[in-house]
Parts: C-alpha cells; structure tokens; sequence
C-alpha cells in the first residue's frame, strides 16, 4: 500500500491498524503549540501527529508513545525518513510511561469505542476501542505527565467528546478551546478539536466544515491544512 505524502514528508501506514485520515490531520493542524517547548503524542500510530507537529514547530521536542509493535516500527521508520529525526518513539504503554520531565503539550487522536462490537484484527480493535486505554486512564496520564501550564490537546467524535468534557472536569481539567467539525454544510457536527488545561477559564469556540456542497475543500479548511497537503 502507498503512504500518505505531504509537503514536508511522507507517512507510510501499511503496517498500521489505524492509517492516516482527516481527523489526524485536522488535530494536527489545529493543535494549540503556543509556548511549547516539549510535546508527548499519545498513541503516536504512523507518527502523523508527531511529524506534523514538528513541522509546525520545529524547535519542539517531541516524543511519542505507541503499544502495538507494528505500528512503533513503522513511527520509527516515517520519523527517519523524515526532516526531524529527532523525535523520540517509545514502545509501550502509556499507562507504564515515565519521561524525564513534564511535557508542555500533549496530543492525541485516542481509541473512543466504548463497549461496541469488534472485528477479527486485534491490532485495529486496539487502535480504535477504548479497553486498553480508557478516557479515564488517558486523562490520568496527562496528569502524570504534564504541569500546571501544560496543554492537552485531541479530538473526538462529537458524543465521546461530551463524555470526555465530563470526565476531565472531575479530574479538575477543563475545557479551553472548543472547534466543533461537519463533513459538509448539510451534514451534522460530527467531530469536536479540543484543547483542555487546568485553567477553568471562558472557553473559546469555533466551527470548521471540511468540504463545500460542490465536494471541494473549504475555504477555512484549506486555510488550515495548507501547509501539509501537497495540492493545496
């Protein structure tokens, strides 16, 4: 199978469960990086977050996390390939993490399904369903992981994301940006870009929708997205 290529690099995703997709991207291009010095991408998959992010912000440290063996050796592979190949890949899992020091900014585009039926591959099953790491857990390790100026940020389809809105506010984390995601004008919210701290401050909110009813990018996502896209 043909990797992904943007502008920067290239992201090989054959020997992922989980491969590159538009909510990857979006969480990528949306993030809150401000004042960041360090960064830990949860579940790092391909390494698309990792590898965007630094794109970004090239100053960044970076270090991603992923369980599944594959999908830490392809990461590594995209990280080498790439411009920044000082980017830290660890294999395992989040729960068992200890980093040096405390992370600026976390990011994350984690497992949501709760408790829905499963297919035959175990790897995509642990890529995309919430047993192995749970909104509680994951919340629970940017608390190990971060300090009190640290962000978090990760989207999430709109239903879990008012569940993980709940969660994080009994864990005394709180909702900072909120960017609710259509496909298309006609179409629903279907995804929620968040960025939550410990500052229980106004949240800022926004909208984004993907494509116009023509089926062409919008313009707000073009705006967004152009740096990493190869023909925009």
């Amino acid at each position: 199978m043909s990797g992904f290529a943007f502008k920067q690099f290239k992201v090989e995703h054959d020997q992922c469960a989980m491969k590159v997709s538009t909510d990857g991207i979006l969480l990528g291009a949306w993030a809150d990086l401000s004042h960041a010095n360090t960064l830990l991408d949860i579940g790092t998959g391909t390494g698309l977050l990792a590898l965007m992010c630094k794109q970004r912000a090239p100053h960044l440290m970076v270090s991603a996390v992923e369980v599944d063996e594959a999908a830490y050796q392809q990461a590594l592979q995209n990280c080498q390939q790439s411009p920044w190949r000082d980017i830290s890949i660890h294999h395992q899992p989040i729960q068992q993490f200890e980093a040096v020091g405390l992370f600026d900014c976390v990011i994350a585009n984690p497992p949501y399904f709760n408790h829905s039926l499963k297919g035959d591959n175990a790897a995509r099953n642990t890529a995309r369903h919430t047993d192995g790491l749970s909104f509680a857990e994951l919340l629970g390790a940017f608390r190990h992981l971060s300090h009190q100026d640290s962000r978090f940020n990760l989207i999430l389809p709109t239903t879990e994301a008012q569940l993980f809105i709940t969660l994080a506010q009994q864990q005394e984390l709180y909702l900072n940006r909120h960017c609710q995601v259509q496909a298309m004008p006609n179409k629903p919210f279907s995804r929620s870009l968040m960025t939550f701290s410990y500052d229980d401050g106004e949240v800022s909110k926004s909208t984004l929708c993907i494509r116009e009813l023509s089926n062409a990018y919008s313009q707000d996502y073009i705006a967004l997205c152009k740096a990493f896209y190869l023909n925009m």
